[in-house]
């Protein structure tokens, strides 16, 4: 799945991407270090994989609570 990156911490190495329906959703210091990369500006495209409720249909208020980003990584075209 493809998100755009939105916010991001250096010093933590987390922050959260959009999806394209415009919903935030959280990534870790984890999902960030699995995918190996040493930095994250906001706009960028990524890849991120994605745990738990990814349906489509859930945007709106607490649509991320059962989703959890395993892995984020730049997008390729």
């Amino acid at each position: 799945m493809q998100a755009t990156a939105y916010t991001y911490d250096p010093e933590t190495r987390s922050g959260s991407v959009l999806l394209d329906d415009g919903t935030p959703v959280p990534f870790g210091t984890a999902a960030f270090d699995a995918g190996g990369l040493r930095l994250l500006r906001p706009g960028q495209r990524v890849r991120i994989e994605v745990v738990g409720d990814d349906d489509v249909g859930t945007a709106g208020s607490g649509a991320d609570a059962g989703r959890r980003i395993t892995l984020i990584t730049l997008a390729t075209l």
